[in-house]
């Protein structure tokens, strides 16, 4: 794995596999810096929340390809359940 640092999230930090798929992708991981802090833990979040290998790795590609297209949230995600409404972390998250 590379030793480039890439961000993580608010809450969560960036799991290796993610961080991986980020760094090979030159246009993902400029995107992934340019998002903030809680919109990346949106996306940290989607891919923790795979029950099946096969679910997070495909949620990966996704966050890639997303990160591509300009989306700045995972499409279709009701948002990370370690946060409040109004956009603080949950106590004991």
């Amino acid at each position: 794995m590379s030793d480039q640092v890439v961000p993580g999230g608010v809450v969560h930090g960036l799991p290796p596999d993610l961080h991986k798929a980020l760094v090979a992708n030159a246009k993902a991981l400029a995107a992934w810096r340019d998002i903030t802090p809680l919109a990346r833990n949106e996306f940290i979040c989607w891919v923790e929340d795979a029950k099946q290998e096969v679910t997070r790795e495909r949620r990966i590609r996704r966050t890639q390809e997303e990160l591509e297209e300009g989306q700045r949230r995972p499409c279709c995600w009701p948002g990370c359940r370690h946060r409040q409404r109004a956009g603080r972390v949950r106590a004991g998250a």
